[in-house]
């Protein structure tokens, strides 16, 4: 967790945490931009479908299930992303007619629909012969063709699965991802050791005219506009734990010269995870995939295969092999933790927590501030 501190907007120390009777506010920037933002992304998938399946150019039957993979893992990691936030509200799923958009349906029926269409993207990119009629960006390297773009769509399967409770979905998901190194279709404790634990899609940015910088950047002892790590990052690390230390190259904070300290918080760290204004931005890693193997292996009650996975997470932050307690409550603990610390400010922990009913264990810095539970429905989804 960070604090988002902006001078010039109190929206992100008031709204966002719930500060005095503050409430979240269903026609402003932090709701209607990330729900419409990737609506438009969907809207343009399929219209990417819609040519492909209209289209009178020489497009081979292979080619054009190349197009119909890419945009339907697309669509569906995008309505992954509104979910997160909207929870039980529930979203919209059948939006490919814009003067027709189909009702909002339950968190079940969408991580339903969601799981679905993933399978259907991974069946046409399985029948989209060996390259891509189209180029991704470079954030897309070494997943720029259909076979390993594919890989990248049933690592978002194993994601998903694992917001299911399919524990078993999320193996099988696994077993085609870029978590198998060697290739032979199933994991095994050679992939968890030896894949890089950084590789996976990005979000792309540039300097360059026409592309957009990282938005999550900030320099480092900024003032008006700060993300200032929350203290308990570091006071409740385990110690030797290199993301948690500020003068470790592989920290994930560094020591404000002047502490951090406006409208009642308080940091001495800055979040050090974006180091440029040109730093990608992962889409999902091989960390997130060890991780997911190890939560999904803990609730088979195979404990010995998850704390391996485990292992190779701490090991990786210079922490010895896991020591505690192996019933499947304490490993949770120690999965959350791990979670927590490798996935650092990649906006995972508030998910991760509301799964586990744990909002309650988040931080309240000020009294009367709120930990919420989900985001509203923009105003003008009209859904009474």
């Amino acid at each position: 967790m960070y604090y988002r501190y902006s001078a010039s907007d109190p929206r992100f120390t008031g709204d966002l945490l719930g500060k005095g009777n503050s409430t979240l506010d269903n026609n402003t920037f932090y709701t209607t931009g990330p729900y419409y933002e990737r609506y438009r992304v969907i809207r343009n998938c399929y219209y990417l479908l819609d040519g492909v399946n209209n289209t009178t150019a020489p497009l081979s039957a292979a080619q054009k299930n190349g197009y119909r993979g890419f945009a339907k893992t697309i669509i569906a990691y995008q309505l992954l992303l509104v979910l997160n936030m909207q929870n039980e509200n529930g979203i919209r799923v059948d939006v490919k007619d814009p003067d027709n958009l189909g009702p909002v349906v339950s968190k079940t029926q969408a991580f339903q629909y969601i799981a679905n269409l993933l399978n259907e993207a991974a069946n046409d990119l399985s029948n989209a012969g060996t390259d891509f009629a189209f180029d991704l960006s470079s954030g897309f390297n070494g997943f720029d063709t259909p076979a390993t773009f594919r890989q990248f769509n049933r690592a978002l399967a194993a994601r998903v699965a694992v917001y299911r409770q399919d524990w078993t979905g999320a193996l099988t998901a696994l077993n085609g991802s870029f978590l198998d190194v060697d290739g032979n279709g199933s994991i095994s404790l050679s992939d968890l050791q030896s894949v890089d634990l950084q590789k996976g899609p990005k979000h792309f940015f540039s300097t360059s005219g026409g592309d957009e910088l990282n938005p999550l950047y900030l320099p480092l002892n900024n003032g008006g506009e700060v993300r200032a790590a929350h203290p308990s990052f570091v006071s409740d690390a385990e110690a030797g734990d290199k993301r948690a230390d500020p003068n470790d190259d592989a920290g994930k904070i560094r020591t404000r010269i002047d502490a951090f300290n406006a409208d009642g918080l308080s940091s001495p760290y800055d979040t050090w995870v974006y180091r440029s204004n040109d730093a990608p931005i992962p889409i999902i890693r091989a960390e997130e995939l060890v991780l997911i193997y190890a939560e999904a292996n803990i609730q088979l009650n195979n404990t010995t295969d998850a704390i391996n996975a485990l292992n190779v997470v701490r090991n990786a932050a210079g922490l010895s092999n896991y020591a505690g307690s192996t019933t499947q409550s304490a490993l949770i603990d120690e999965m959350l933790k791990q979670r927590r610390y490798a996935l650092f400010a990649e906006g995972h922990r508030w998910i991760d927590m509301r799964r586990y009913g744990r909002l309650n264990q988040l931080p309240i810095d000020r009294p009367g501030d709120d930990v919420w539970e989900s985001f509203p429905l923009p105003a003008n989804e009209n859904v009474n």
